[in-house]
């Protein structure tokens, strides 16, 4: 996964799940206590609406580079996905 300055990409694929959202973390996450412990510090970008080669928009009021990692979560059943460091 990788930040720009307009979109967040993956090139790959998720398993499919429902309700997908892709967040910024100040901290590398590994798992749902991870992330649990960290949401607060984090910063939602947007809805993951597939599960191969996505683009999500990053808004223009969040800058990627006060993050280091991306993480897709599942927001109906509080699961964690999986993440990315790219700082």
């Amino acid at each position: 996964m990788l930040p720009s300055a307009d979109t967040i990409s993956l090139i790959g694929e998720l398993a499919p799940g429902p309700d997908y959202k892709l967040y910024l973390s100040p901290q590398f996450v590994e798992t749902e206590a991870d992330f649990n412990r960290l949401k607060p510090q984090m910063q939602r970008v947007g809805d993951v609406k597939t599960f191969e080669n996505f683009l999500v928009k990053v808004p223009q009021d969040i800058n990627p580079a006060q993050y280091n990692t991306v993480v897709i979560w599942c927001e109906s059943f509080g699961e964690f996905i999986t993440a990315a460091r790219y700082q």
